[in-house]
């Protein structure tokens, strides 16, 4: 007989109708401890979080979604859905059919707005929370470079040219990468629509979506704040051109009880396969009672 798969999948239906794809990992030895719910970034979905998840399902029951528009979970019809209000919604509602209960999110740059988000909105659903290479101020040069590529890069033809395309998008976050490794990063992050047409595996208006909001000034600091009786990590790339050296430095001075990780040789976003990384989030999820 094979052996049981390591997740469960599920497809929910969310308010609007359009389902919602999530992987559920059990834990391996059931603890009692909080769900983890691994909420990804802009352009990404579960697959980055497939190492990460089976490590942490030997104490921790794992849920890792893909946001509306991204990996097996439907596309929008209504593009300016693209919305954090709505991840919110949805994540709410995923949790609910789930069961999870109280939940600490580890969510990578959009998966952690959504978490500071839900801070504000629904605190008491939050046991935690760690935000990677995300904070309540975002350096624009990073928006640029991010708005530059979303939903514009077109199909390639084999692995080995998605996984070229990747690197010219991604390599100054990921510079020690070789080219196994990028391969590898192309298959989490794109899909073969058809043979000889492998794409990104999203939505391509989600870039509408980023381009269209991305001026809008909003005080994120108040997002944050909530976070004030939430045990919270706080990593970032030293790399990066989102979260700036400044920015955590006044979280910090903001939340005198946040736990930091700065991690070397790597920009937006730490992929949290480094040590450093499972280091810190499982001293991090063993602090949380």
């Amino acid at each position: 007989m094979p052996p049981p798969p390591a997740f469960v999948e599920h497809r929910i239906a969310l308010a609007d109708g359009l389902r919602m794809y999530c992987r559920d990992y059990p834990a391996l030895q059931p603890t009692g401890r909080p769900t983890v719910l691994c909420l990804p970034g802009l352009t990404r979905n579960c697959r980055d979080f497939e190492s990460l998840a089976a490590m942490l399902a030997a104490r921790h029951r794992v849920l890792t979604p893909d946001l509306r528009g991204r990996g097996g979970s439907d596309r929008d019809p209504e593009w300016r859905h693209y919305q954090p209000l709505n991840y919110v919604a949805d994540v709410a509602r995923l949790l609910r059919e789930l069961q999870a209960g109280r939940v600490v999110i580890v969510g990578t740059s959009l998966g952690g707005l959504v978490a500071m988000l839900m801070a504000t909105l629904q605190p008491d659903a939050l046991a935690g929370v760690v935000l990677n290479d995300i904070g309540p101020e975002l350096d624009p040069a990073g928006l640029a470079r991010i708005g530059t590529y979303v939903g514009t890069l077109p199909p390639q033809r084999t692995w080995e040219e998605a996984a070229a395309q990747a690197r010219g998008a991604h390599s100054a976050a990921l510079p020690d990468l070789d080219e196994a490794g990028w391969l590898a990063f192309a298959r989490r992050v794109y899909r073969e629509e058809s043979p000889g047409r492998i794409v990104p595996d999203m939505d391509p208006m989600i870039g509408a979506a980023m381009r269209e909001t991305a001026g809008q000034a909003a005080d994120l600091w108040i997002l944050f704040r909530a976070l004030d009786r939430i045990p919270t990590l706080a990593i970032r790339g030293e790399l990066s051109d989102l979260l700036s050296a400044d920015t955590l430095s006044r979280m910090q001075q903001t939340k005198p009880d946040l736990r930091t990780l700065r991690v070397p040789r790597r920009g937006h976003a730490p992929t949290l396969d480094e040590p450093e990384c499972r280091r810190a989030i499982s001293e991090f999820l063993e602090s949380i009672p």
